[in-house]
């Protein structure tokens, strides 16, 4: 089953173009052009990834090739925009790196330092938090983490002076304030102003534990244990991730290894188990066993949900794999939209769809570690 995987991700390159992406179906199928875009990012870091492990050029030049089409030679992004305040839109950037240090080109360190820039002007909460987006004021959101925080930590290693306080911080704080010690998980978001109407007004934070959300923290938290350099600060992550590990961890399904898109309403009415939230978790787990953050335990705990999204969700035929079980998209407001209110019976209510890039591109990631965990076996 992991060949096939692999020969699936090679065929998605091969059907792939910047302005049409194999794996971002949703978008091809609403007529929507090509964007830079943090579900682009996400596959293409896996890429890199692939690149590295497989000694595969094919991957890194479809990569650079993609990449290309949005870079000028001054450093500016097609199709960014910069006035929108989206800490999505930094996420893409994480490949600026590596590919500048392949390549050299100027161009890649320029782009990386036009979101550099953009975050610098990000707006911020009163306790130094970025705001998720300008639409969404005042609001902490966990999938804000692993969109911004792993790039600024990146440019910090490569182009800056390695001053990684302010990441810090940022994280301290999230955990401070959206970590539940009793259930032992992060809600998924929270408002500093506490005025949001999806917001508890003491606390500010939403009603429900959503699995995506705390995979794109997990996923956060694993890479950023890579980039840091041994010392406190990378101590003080790995810490985190363990205790988010251990946390989750306890609410995995016994058969499958997965996890719930509500994670701690397992059997629930409505409740399922959900495929992109699982793979970052799975991510998170086999990169943090990996990397001696966490114990080798959590390798085969990863391995078992990976092993578990094969089973349940993916399969193959003639014209392809198909990939189940995964959530749309889910949010928190804005106030002109208040379905998206946080609870149990909103996140149950979004579209659950088959090959949307939310769930194939942290799947591809997870592949990475597997490949990696099966080459060392």
């Amino acid at each position: 089953m992991y060949e096939k995987i692999g020969s699936y991700v090679l065929q998605l390159i091969e059907q792939s173009s910047p302005e049409r992406t194999a794996w971002n179906i949703e978008k091809v199928r609403a007529g929507k052009p090509a964007n830079w875009n943090y579900i682009d990012g996400c596959m293409l870091s896996a890429l890199l990834e692939i690149a590295r492990i497989c000694d595969d050029a094919r991957y890194f030049s479809f990569v650079e090739r993609f990449v290309d089409s949005f870079i000028s030679e001054d450093g500016q992004i097609r199709t960014y925009e910069p006035h929108k305040q989206s800490l999505d839109d930094i996420k893409e950037g994480c490949v600026l790196f590596e590919l500048y240090e392949a390549t050299g080109k100027q161009k890649y360190r320029l782009a990386a330092e036009t979101l550099k820039c953009a975050l610098d002007e990000h707006p911020r909460t009163f306790e130094g938090n970025f705001w998720h987006k300008k639409i969404y004021p005042d609001q902490v959101w966990l999938d804000g983490v692993y969109m911004a925080q792993v790039f600024a930590a990146l440019y910090e290693k490569h182009f800056g002076h390695g001053d990684y306080s302010d990441i810090l911080a940022q994280i301290r704080m999230v955990r401070a304030r959206m970590y539940d010690e009793n259930k032992r998980l992060y809600v998924h978001g929270y408002d500093a102003s506490r005025t949001a109407f999806w917001a508890d007004p003491v606390t500010g934070l939403s009603a429900s534990f959503w699995l995506r959300a705390m995979g794109w923290l997990a996923a956060a938290l694993a890479d950023l244990c890579e980039i840091l350099p041994e010392g406190d600060e990378r101590s003080e992550i790995g810490a985190l991730l363990r205790e988010m590990m251990r946390g989750v961890i306890r609410y995995a399904d016994e058969k499958t290894g997965m996890y719930y898109q509500v994670v701690d309403q397992g059997g629930r009415e409505g409740n399922y188990l959900e495929t992109s939230g699982s793979s970052m978790i799975a991510y998170a787990m086999l990169k943090g066993a990996r990397l001696g953050v966490l114990e080798k335990e959590y390798a085969a705990q990863g391995q078992k949900t990976f092993d578990g999204i094969v089973n349940t969700y993916l399969t193959f035929s003639d014209e392809g794999m198909e990939l189940g079980g995964i959530c749309l998209v889910a949010g928190l407001g804005p106030q002109s939209d208040r379905r998206r209110d946080g609870s149990y019976a909103y996140y149950i209510s979004e579209p659950v769809v088959k090959n949307e890039a939310k769930g194939v591109a942290p799947l591809v990631m997870c592949y990475t570690e597997i490949r990696r965990l099966t080459r060392e076996e």
